[in-house]
């Protein structure tokens, strides 16, 4: 009798695994939910919906946006990792999913997610007013060791990506700005336009507008190359300062997605990347095309929130 009841249990376990596995090959059967993190009309709801539309005709099925805003992106976050691991509820998450954690911010870490792909990638870029004192990145560099503590520099928050990214340049430079948070990096750039700081190191996407009509100027872009569009401008490096960082777009799901259902979510993301209609989004945002499949996606996380983790335990920043 024993051994019969071993025998049914194991069956009940084999057909549960090949109807699972039956499941995973014919995803996806129905609507898919894409959760963004962040409120309708900012960038990443822009880059989410593009690419939703465009993902669309490459898995049969619509892929919905749902705005979950709140938390510094911890909630819409957090919303993915606690999913169903079957493909139906997904996030389009930015570079914060690596900050939070060690922030203590957030309850989740990235080992909660299955990473399938980044879509887009931009660098911190040093931005002033146009009729600043300072022309060049060498000129502003060397303003800032002379006063430490008296440039005041606008950030998307404290512990946000332009934060860090403010506070890894000071490091660099062996001096101290003066971090001044805003809800969102918005603000900070109006904050900029209206003379209420000197500086903003958010993304060149987020100031293209006013460097095109003359009233703000970028003196230099966090990356290993220069930006498109702001090709005139010169990275850090160029100017012997070796600093990259900036902000991210990426498809995750949760943990423990079944590998077929991966497999199918990374060929349509590597197809949706490359619709012409997509690519057009991101132009015309002055966003950075950058395409990782997940194995690249991953290795990049890991290190990413290494680094991450090391500069906020430095600064005693983990709340």
């Amino acid at each position: 009798m024993k051994q019969g009841i071993i025998r049914f249990a194991g069956a009940m376990v084999a057909a549960a695994m090949f109807a699972g596995a039956a499941q995973a090959a014919e995803y996806p059967t129905r609507s898919i939910e894409l959760v963004v993190p962040t409120a309708a009309g900012g960038g990443t709801d822009a880059v989410a919906r593009a690419f939703a539309e465009a993902i669309k005709p490459h898995l049969g099925q619509p892929m919905g946006v749902v705005n979950k805003p709140g938390g510094g992106t911890a909630i819409g976050t957090a919303d993915v990792a606690k999913a169903r691991p079957n493909g139906y509820k997904l996030g389009m998450v930015v570079v914060e999913m690596a900050i939070l954690p060690s922030l203590g911010l957030a309850p989740f870490k990235t080992s909660d997610f299955t990473p399938i792909a980044r879509i887009n990638a931009d660098p911190a870029a040093v931005t002033v007013r146009a009729d600043a004192p300072w022309q060049t990145l060498e000129e502003f560099n060397e303003y800032v060791k002379q006063n430490p503590g008296k440039v005041r520099v606008g950030n998307a928050g404290t512990g946000s990506i332009w934060h860090l990214a403010a506070i890894a340049y000071e490091q660099k430079l062996g001096s101290k700005f003066n971090h001044v948070p805003y809800d969102g990096a918005a603000p900070a750039v109006t904050a900029l336009l209206g003379d209420h700081i000197e500086a903003v190191t958010v993304s060149p996407a987020e100031v293209a507008t006013h460097v095109s009509s003359g009233t703000l100027r970028t003196l230099g872009v966090m990356a290993d190359e220069r930006a498109r569009g702001f090709e005139e401008v010169p990275t850090l490096k160029e100017k012997g300062i070796d600093l990259s960082i900036g902000t991210w777009r990426a498809l995750v799901g949760p943990k423990g997605l079944p590998p077929a259902v991966v497999e199918k979510l990374r060929v349509a993301a590597r197809q949706a990347a490359e619709e012409p209609a997509f690519i057009e989004v991101l132009e015309r945002l002055d966003l950075g095309r950058v395409f990782d499949d997940a194995d690249a996606f991953q290795a990049s996380l890991v290190q990413e929130e290494a680094t991450f983790k090391a500069l906020i335990d430095e600064l005693g920043l983990r709340r």
